[in-house]
């Protein structure tokens, strides 16, 4: 069937989306109708997740493994769904949690079920993203309390540092060429001038 679409999101591109593509093919999602962001949910402005809503239409039936795959922001999932639903007019399918099945209780009572629940796992998925934030941030700290350091290691100047410096000041060198024998960056070269004067 050309109208079943699958969406699969991972926070970063080391991570894998293979338990996410696994589901989509079992609900017999074709291949090049499954859309894969690989970046950080905290909000929509996500090339695939944009080409899918560009090209779904009234009656297609979306899939997607969990709600927090959609997104991780509470207001912008409820808002990406309601486009998604009401604008477009397709049909969602949240594979691990059946109540969020538009195709499902059309009637007042399913659909009250349904956004209830909508609304509950957006907070949820929006408080984890907090506490994933949370947690990152006590670790760096903890780690900077046992002196980890974080970013690339100082650039160390050869031992002719200085004569490089005053080869170029006196132009006897071009900068290109002391940055070169120094081994840095234009940048590194003069923060280590600024540091060193």
């Amino acid at each position: 069937m050309d109208n079943i679409f699958g969406y699969a999101r991972v926070s970063a591109a080391d991570q894998n989306e293979i338990r996410q593509m696994i589901a989509l093919h079992e609900k017999g999602v074709p291949a090049p109708n499954i859309y894969v962001d690989r970046q950080s949910g905290k909000d929509f402005n996500r090339p695939q997740y944009r080409r899918l809503v560009q090209t779904l239409q009234k009656g297609d039936l979306l899939y997607i493994l969990s709600i927090d795959r959609l997104g991780r922001d509470y207001e912008e999932i409820q808002h990406q769904w309601r486009i998604l639903t009401k604008k477009i007019g397709i049909d969602i399918c949240v594979i691990d949690m059946p109540l969020l099945d538009t195709r499902n209780g059309k009637d007042l009572m399913g659909t009250f079920i349904a956004d209830l629940v909508l609304q509950i796992l957006s907070f949820v998925a929006e408080s984890e993203r907090k506490n994933i934030k949370d947690r990152q941030r006590q670790g760096i700290a903890a780690a900077r309390e046992r002196g980890v350091k974080f970013g690339r290691p100082e650039a160390v100047p050869p031992e002719d540092f200085p004569k490089i410096v005053q080869d170029w000041q006196m132009k006897r060198i071009s900068l290109t060429e002391a940055l070169g024998r120094s081994h840095m960056s234009r940048s590194t070269f003069y923060r280590k001038l600024r540091k060193d004067m």
